[in-house]
């Protein structure tokens, strides 16, 4: 069986802490998180990249959620492929129950998963554009883009600090900066298991 990834950068720590060493996951491509910022030119990279993997694989999974543009993205595809299910990829790890009860906490919620707290204020400055006129300070449109927020919310995913990345401390840098509390709270990953279990079903269902 032979299965192909191709993800958004910002869950590769919780998909590479439950397939680094999964035989089955022959081919593992992860994309820029900023693609998000363009949504269609999105949808058309994603359609290219697993359509590149005709023939070389028994089944993707797209480690996305809907993220506004990539609805009914398996029926567009010439690959057998599974993606996540949620909005976005806080629903996706937190679940949709979860994710509401945190917003209904406190509407003005940054959420900050690993892959989140890792881009920090680059990360966020590149997302939103921040830097588009010259000779302007991205914090002043981040301070006025981050008027309404009152919290971040750290999502601890049980991932693993990397050598140059402290991901919890990155996430109250990024807190600090915008002058917002900080809360943390703890997930599991059972969205991101379950897809990785339906991708391995169907990809065993091509090979029989």
């Amino acid at each position: 069986m032979k299965i192909g990834l191709v993800a958004c950068d910002i869950l590769e720590p919780e998909l590479e802490l439950l397939i680094k060493d999964d035989p089955d996951f022959v081919h593992k491509d992860y994309v820029e998180f900023a693609l998000h910022a363009y949504p269609e030119d999105m949808k058309e990279k994603l359609l290219e990249k697993v359509n590149a993997l005709k023939g070389q694989v028994d089944a993707v999974l797209l480690g996305y959620a809907v993220c506004q543009s990539l609805g009914g993205f398996p029926e567009a595809v010439d690959v057998p492929t599974v993606m996540l299910d949620g909005d976005d990829c806080i629903c996706v790890l937190l679940g949709a129950k979860d994710y509401t009860c945190e917003k209904k906490i406190c509407a003005g919620t940054w959420f900050s998963s690993p892959g989140w707290a890792r881009e920090g204020m680059d990360g966020l400055i590149k997302e939103m554009h921040l830097d588009c006129i010259e000779g302007m300070d991205p914090m002043i449109f981040a301070d006025m883009l981050f008027e309404s927020y009152e919290r971040c919310l750290y999502i601890d995913t049980g991932v693993k600090n990397k050598a140059d990345c402290d991901y919890l401390a990155r996430s109250k840098e990024f807190a600090g900066q915008l002058r917002l509390r900080h809360d943390e709270r703890k997930c599991d990953l059972t969205g991101l298991e379950s897809a990785i279990r339906k991708v391995k079903e169907l990809a065993k269902g091509q090979t029989s």
